[in-house]
């Protein structure tokens, strides 16, 4: 046999012993990593069960503890581990803001039963004066008065020496821009209600204002005035010449320069 017959021959050996081994042995398998993760510490934190509205008694299915993560408590709330029993200490005390569900507990939005709940909401500085209304909707934009609406009050006067029939003679626009605390007894917009009656309407007044609202029922009538809520923070009266517009037998005659 010739030198290269053999030469080619080994080489066929060679190459066939080396696909023999390479189909013998098994696949090398890759085990993907895995990434564990550690879980965030929590504490548990008191929180509203449900949405409470505004003036509600807080019964015991009202509250619940939550895990909340720690990186992101709240300052101010209710952790169980300083207060386990804080379900039953807070049951029976009214919600002087609005509370919803899931929302972390804070002892400054509840009030106790005891305290005047009217009070506890006025802010610093304002007072609560309840005005007569007319209930068939006349002094009340309809009834479409709600509370937490912004009014303006409007003073109607009577001038009997020019009026025949004593008929009203005169309006104005006495302070622009108050807060309706309530209609009647009821202090928000209740169960979907659209329109809240009542036969009084309570205002959150500054004491001069109190002062004149207190004489003008005396002189007079009021009457509320809706205001919308694009310029509920306008505190100008919406006149724009701020003048006394005088009414003569149902006829406006002429605007007098306060």
């Amino acid at each position: 046999m010739s030198p290269a017959r053999i030469i080619i021959l080994a080489v066929a050996v060679v190459a066939g012993l080396a696909a023999a081994l390479l189909v013998a042995r098994p696949p090398k398998v890759t085990t993907p990593s895995v990434t564990t993760y550690e879980p965030a510490p929590t504490v548990e934190v008191l929180v509203a069960a449900a949405d409470v509205p505004l003036g509600n008694k807080l019964a015991a299915g009202d509250l619940k503890w939550l895990a909340w993560p720690l990186a992101s408590l709240p300052a101010g709330v209710i952790r169980r581990q300083d207060l386990p029993e804080g379900e039953g200490e807070f049951v029976g005390q009214i919600a002087r803001a609005p509370l919803y569900g899931s929302e972390p507990i804070r002892r400054e939005k509840l009030l106790k039963a005891e305290s005047g709940f009217l009070s506890a909401i006025l802010p610093q500085g304002k007072r609560a004066v309840a005005i007569t209304t007319d209930n068939r909707g006349a002094s009340t934009a309809g009834g479409f008065i709600l509370p937490n609406d912004r009014v303006d009050v409007i003073y109607t006067s009577r001038d009997d020496s020019n009026s025949k029939d004593g008929s009203p003679a005169a309006s104005e626009t006495l302070i622009g821009n108050v807060r309706v605390l309530a209609i009647g007894q009821s202090i928000q917009e209740k169960n979907g209600e659209k329109v809240v009656v009542g036969e009084t309407a309570t205002l959150e007044l500054d004491p001069r204002q109190v002062e004149a609202v207190t004489l003008a029922q005396k002189t007079g009538t009021l009457s509320l005035a809706l205001r919308s809520l694009q310029d509920a923070g306008d505190k100008s009266p919406p006149s724009g010449d701020g003048g006394l517009t005088l009414v003569r037998y149902g006829v406006v005659t002429k605007t007098v320069k306060p």
